[in-house]
């Protein structure tokens, strides 16, 4: 199945998670990290359960210093 992820397109397998698709695109040990699905925030203590839907779009938002 296919999802867009910050507007690229990554083919992923049925049943694929938030986590395994951050580990999938080497974001997995990243701190500072927001996903949002379809433009609906994920809490962080669910990327493990809430499994990726055919044409999801997923939003990966890093937080930077600076001001």
């Amino acid at each position: 199945m296919e999802v867009l992820v910050n507007n690229k397109l990554y083919a992923v397998q049925h049943g694929t998670t938030i986590a395994a698709l951050l580990q999938f695109i080497q974001l997995s040990a990243q701190k500072g990290i927001a996903v949002a699905v379809n433009n609906q925030v994920v809490p962080r203590n669910s990327w493990d359960d809430q499994p990726l839907q055919p044409s999801d779009n997923i939003t990966i938002i890093r937080a930077t210093q600076g001001g």
